[in-house]
């Protein structure tokens, strides 16, 4: 059974989802792909896994660095999940490219080349934000593009990991 509670953060309400043992998904409400791993039938009714994102997210907002990752299940392609492991390495703090972790999964799959564009769709359809730090990403030229909550939620999670202060924006 999926569970899933609301979350208020400084940025917005957002949607903590579960199956029961892991987290599911995590959106800023109204985000693009929201809900998008959370049936129908699912109950709001927090459960342990909710509870420890809840506290992942409450350590983040005020400041400070999560010691511990709650339990995540990502549901997706096996590519999102190779992306997924690719933005769970990336440091709090740090930033990476969309063709830095193509090159990666290159060098991983013995291939000459793997496309920064591919990449990109598979961390726009991150389930699981800030927690899968998508907004970690950022473009070839170090410019903030892309954002499924929007630019200026990036930017706020940037600027909450002291990544940002004036940030250079490129709109598509």
């Amino acid at each position: 059974m999926q569970h899933f509670s609301p979350y208020s953060s400084p940025l917005g309400p957002m949607t903590i989802a579960s199956d029961g043992h892991a987290i599911i998904g995590l959106w800023f409400n109204g985000q693009r792909h929201f809900k998008s791993t959370l049936l129908p039938e699912a109950i709001c009714l927090p459960d342990d896994a909710i509870s420890q994102a809840i506290q992942w997210l409450d350590i983040y907002f005020g400041g400070d660095i999560p010691n511990f990752t709650p339990p995540l299940h990502i549901i997706g392609t096996p590519f999102q999940h190779l992306v997924a492991d690719c933005l769970l390495a990336i440091p709090y703090g740090q930033t990476t490219t969309y063709g830095s972790i193509a090159h990666q999964i290159a060098l991983g799959a013995n291939l000459p080349h793997f496309s920064a564009q591919a990449v990109g769709g598979a961390v726009a359809r991150n389930p699981i934000s800030i927690i899968v730090p998508c907004h970690r990403v950022l473009g070839a030229n170090g410019a903030l593009t892309g954002y499924a909550a929007g630019i200026d939620k990036k930017i706020s999670l940037l600027q909450i990991e002291k990544k940002v202060d004036s940030p250079t924006i490129l709109t598509n």
